[in-house]
């Protein structure tokens, strides 16, 4: 099992802090190049759309795009 990498990101402003597997990081990154968008606005599109914390709303979106 892989640890927790800890990052902070800022969303709408403030900064906050996130907890991934690093596999979910890589994920998450390529997605934000993917889509052509910086990283803080992809994680803050994900934030207005959860209803879970933060990293399962995130862990979820990639789950849910990986599946497309």
């Amino acid at each position: 099992m892989q640890d927790l990498v800890k990052r902070s990101v800022t969303i709408q402003g403030h900064r906050t802090s996130l907890s991934l597997e690093p596999v979910f990081w890589e994920a998450l990154q390529q997605a934000a190049v993917d889509e052509g968008k910086a990283l803080n606005a992809l994680v803050a599109e994900i934030d207005e759309a959860r209803t879970t914390n933060l990293s399962s709303a995130i862990r979820v979106w990639l789950f849910e795009r990986a599946r497309g």
